[in-house]
């Protein structure tokens, strides 16, 4: 078979890549094309992306692959999920989309309460309620009388965005629409009482279109500025983790098996049939999001790795030279077993910290616990905090599905760091695969093979994305050390719900 090629964007919240995908009817292999770094925008005490920047890095990565490679077949984009922009009643953008960490989203959820209680958000959406999620910024707009409110005709996420600035189309892709916490899960439609009761007009959404559906393809007036030529634009699970679940080289079907998405989240759960609604859901912050073919992951997001991108940032400052991930983690493993723990999903840590080294010193001498001191024992002490609260948060999802976990795939960025992955195994007590890093990419990739009929369905993907990927198998090492630290972090849980 003659190799057919496919574009992939992936746009990450820190940065992204164009990847050209060669398919030959059994395999994948890829070309990155194009690669870029940006990040959130400071200004007037509001946290922005730009919005404009993503679109001209497309731009870049479109023409550096059309270049390299005239025949593609088609593109497709994700991203981070839960923020979206507006466009007026002209069709232009009204502002830059505000991002997931803006301090208003998450002070005014009590607000949001008042007029929509948090279990019945829950039972409406399906979804984890937390303050993350897109109807958080939405109602902080309505509370602010903001201009996107007052201007904005329809409300697109970014990828949304993205796609109507390449095609002219305005859709809502329905895995990322379930982050807004609008839809009703069950009828995969938005949910109108939500929107009634925050006072909201349905007129701003769009019309649904689900993963491998085909929008078009890239309108002439941006072939003509831009020196390119039209492609078709699918849809896949623009929301990246819904793709990167889509594209798990699940191993063995037959085992019950959960999954972690290793990066700036660190996003763990289970594929089911359909959304799971109880109390323990609710009860343990998990909640439901959408993948493809009608498929539900019962997720939680917890504050991952961006807690010591944060401190490297600081680190780098600090020292006045570059610091690589390796030397940190050499330097946390040579610090030994950490005597501090921290909750790495408690607020102060998922917000932007100019010291977050000093953060995690200050919330340590809080807990009367010892401080750590040198840039190891800060960074042992957030790897193993995290090492930890996964396996918190993976014995809740054994007691919500009633099955002992057999396997835990690890995808994501993050499983380039061996040392953590290793540690989550013996932490849990469970054979860890991990990787490929690129599993968002995969998950875009099979969806378009899917819209282009080279696959039927996600389970022929995923063999595409096993036989196509380089994977870890790490198995549980001694668990006594692990039993011991777990003990006491579950001590520390337990204070910081007392104190809230």
């Amino acid at each position: 078979m003659v190799k057919k090629n496919y574009l992939i964007f992936d746009f990450g919240a820190s940065n992204g890549r164009a990847m050209v995908a060669h398919f030959d009817g059994k395999r994948v292999t890829t070309d990155i094309t194009h690669r870029f770094e940006h990040g959130p925008v400071y200004v007037t005490e509001t946290i922005y992306w730009d919005i404009l920047h993503l679109f001209s890095e497309l731009i870049n990565g479109l023409q550096a692959s059309l270049s390299k490679y005239p025949d593609i077949r088609s593109l497709a984009i994700s991203t981070w999920g839960c923020d979206f922009g507006f466009i007026d009643n002209k069709g232009k953008l009204v502002s830059n989309p505000v991002t997931y960490r803006d301090k208003n989203r998450h002070e005014r959820s009590k607000l949001l309460y008042e007029i929509l209680p948090q279990r019945e958000l829950f039972e409406l959406s399906a979804g984890s309620t937390n303050e993350i999620m897109g109807i958080f910024q939405l109602f902080s707009f309505k509370y602010e009388n903001a201009l996107e409110l007052r201007s904005g005709q329809k409300m697109l996420m970014i990828p949304d965005l993205l796609n109507y600035f390449l095609t002219g189309l305005a859709f809502n892709e329905y895995t990322n629409a379930t982050m807004m916490l609008l839809c009703n899960q069950y009828e995969r439609t938005w949910e109108e009482k939500i929107l009634n009761r925050i006072g909201i007009c349905p007129s701003i959404l769009n019309d649904l279109v689900m993963p491998g559906d085909r929008i078009g393809e890239i309108q002439t007036s941006v072939c003509e500025q831009f020196g390119i030529h039209p492609v078709p634009v699918i849809v896949p699970a623009t929301h990246d983790t819904a793709s990167a679940v889509a594209g798990i080289p699940v191993v063995d079907e037959g085992k019950h098996w959960a999954f972690i998405s290793l990066g700036t989240w660190g996003i763990m759960g289970m594929q089911t049939d359909q959304p799971i609604l109880s109390d323990q859901v609710f009860l343990s912050d998990y909640g439901n999001n959408a993948i493809p073919e009608g498929k539900n992951m019962l997720v939680k997001y917890i504050t991952s790795l961006w807690i010591i991108q944060q401190c490297r940032n600081h680190w780098r400052n600090e020292f006045g030279k570059d610091l690589s991930w390796e030397e940190i983690v050499r330097a946390s493993v040579q610090s030994g077993p950490s005597k501090t723990f921290i909750d790495v999903d408690k607020p102060i840590f998922g917000l932007p910290q100019a010291d977050m080294p000093k953060v995690i010193q200050e919330d340590c001498q809080q807990r009367g616990q010892e401080t750590p001191q040198s840039l190891g024992d800060i960074a042992r002490c957030f790897y193993e905090s995290l090492a930890l609260k996964f396996r918190y948060n993976l014995e809740l999802l054994e007691e919500i599905s009633g099955h002992r976990l057999e396997l835990l795939h690890i995808v994501g960025g993050g499983t380039q760091n061996k040392i953590l992955c290793q540690w989550i195994a013996d932490a849990k007590g469970i054979p860890v695969i991990a990787g490929p890093p690129e599993t968002t990419s995969m998950g875009n990739l099979i969806m378009q093979l899917k819209s282009d009929g080279e696959v039927e369905n996600l389970r022929e993907g995923r063999e595409i994305s096993l036989r196509s990927s380089s994977i870890d198998r790490y198995e549980p090492g001694d668990k006594r050390y692990w039993d011991d630290a777990y003990e006491k972090y579950i001590h520390l849980l337990q204070m910081e719900k007392r104190e809230t």
